[in-house]
């Protein structure tokens, strides 16, 4: 029997791809938010796909912050595209 591939939706694109294949955004305890590369950090998580293209969907339409409940720093976002242009 093959082992279960968990899937997530990407916030920029709305697409259902494999939890592997996406970037985490993980919002902590203590209200912080930042990059989960690894997909074990602890808090609530959102995910995007590692393309600049859905990531400026996901800002202009404000899902990461809906979805973890917060604002999010303009330098999480920087960080981010600066992540995917380098290729994580």
């Amino acid at each position: 029997m093959q082992k279960k591939i968990p899937q997530r939706q990407c916030m920029g694109c709305r697409e259902r791809k494999n939890k592997r294949e996406l970037i985490r955004v993980v919002r902590g305890k203590d209200g912080t938010v930042s990059l989960d590369f690894s997909g074990k950090a602890a808090g609530r998580g959102a995910y995007v796909c590692p393309d600049p293209e859905c990531l400026k969907k996901a800002i202009k339409s404000r899902a990461l912050e809906r979805s973890l409940e917060v604002p999010i720093p303009e330098e999480v976002y920087a960080r981010l595209e600066k992540e995917m242009i380098q290729g994580g």
